[in-house]
């Protein structure tokens, strides 16, 4: 098919739609906003977090007397329902400066920086469970049998000990104590 002068030809369309609405709820402030929250380093592109939404949202109109948040939704594109932020065309007040801005974003960074710790120490035990620990890292079975034949003495003692009458009156009711070990017998067949 040729084109020829006859044909309609179709007039050439603005890039960016640009709405004259504004939201009627009050203008986002810079300065009620966390420095984090904002990015002012190529101001003519400058984005902000949506208050409402929580998603970054470029602000229109910066060369303009109006600045406005562009209109967008609150869910995930593709994902989510297409259901538009009530924050949409809300006003926009630069109450701030870029530079005040630089340097509440570097305050912002220093003390974050501050209060998050850079190493993880572990736990510090106490001396009784380090020497513990040692010591049975250091243990070897010829290690082990020398410490139960070094206690075997004390043992026979204290097995000594039990088995041997207490000097003074024996109890003058009840059955009288066993002194041998009682093991059951089987009967005989």
């Amino acid at each position: 098919m040729t084109i020829t002068s006859a044909m309609p030809k179709a007039k050439e369309r603005k890039r960016r739609i640009r709405t004259k609405r504004v939201s009627s709820l009050p203008a986002i402030k810079l300065s009620q906003l966390r420095p984090s929250h904002i990015d002012l380093r190529n101001p003519l592109k400058a984005v902000l977090v949506c208050v409402d939404c929580g998603t970054w949202v470029p602000i229109t109109g910066m060369q303009g007397t109006v600045q406005k948040l562009v209109p967008h939704h609150t869910g995930k594109a593709y994902v989510d329902a297409a259901i538009r932020c009530r924050s949409s065309n809300r006003r926009v007040e630069f109450d701030m400066t870029i530079p005040e801005w630089c340097r509440a974003l570097t305050d912002a960074v220093k003390e974050a920086s501050s209060r998050q710790s850079t190493a993880v120490l572990p736990k510090a035990f106490s001396p009784q469970t380090d020497r513990t620990l040692r010591a049975r890292a250091e243990r070897t079975p010829a290690g082990r049998r020398a410490d139960w034949n070094a206690v075997l003495p004390r043992v026979a003692d204290t097995d000594k000990n039990r088995r041997s009458i207490p000097a003074g009156d024996a109890p003058t009711e009840g059955p009288a104590v066993p002194l041998d070990t009682l093991r059951p017998q089987r009967p005989a067949r």
